[in-house]
């Protein structure tokens, strides 16, 4: 027996995932074409998910073995894992501005080791950019953390 693909394992993972989010939705209303209830967005989005995932599965038969992949970057997959945790668990604690300002100056300066420098510079620009963005210009509310960051 032949071992599945990078492809067919990574298809299969988000056909696995869109099932649960069609799983999840059922008890949503979807609604109808004039007039889409909440759940007609993500049933649609997870049926398009999971077709383009059963596509994936179907046609990676002939890509590079899952077997033979090299872990060599995991610690960067362990970083990245690990900030969006941090995000899920500080985003309403710390606020938007301060949550994002500490994670990518932790992805900048640790994980891709950019210097502490140009991880300030970028993180503080682009946390406080598209925090005024998004909660100034688009009036979208982002949570605020202590001292009104």
């Amino acid at each position: 027996m032949r071992s599945l693909t990078v492809d067919q394992v990574v298809g299969s993972v988000f056909a696995a995932f869109s099932l649960l989010v069609l799983w999840e939705t059922r008890g949503i209303p979807f609604g109808f074409l004039a007039e889409p209830g909440p759940g007609a967005m993500p049933t649609l989005l997870a049926t398009a998910l999971l077709a383009c995932s059963i596509a994936v599965v179907v046609g990676g038969r002939s890509g590079k073995r899952a077997a033979d992949v090299k872990w060599t970057e995991w610690r960067h997959a362990v970083g990245i894992l690990g900030a969006c945790a941090f995000i899920a668990f500080a985003l309403e604690r710390l606020g938007y501005r301060l949550t994002i300002l500490v994670m990518l100056l932790v992805l900048v300066s640790i994980v891709e080791k950019k210097g502490w420098i140009a991880g300030i510079v970028f993180a503080a620009c682009f946390s406080f950019a598209t925090h005024y963005l998004f909660n100034t210009l688009l009036r979208v509310p982002l949570p605020q953390g202590p001292f009104g960051l």
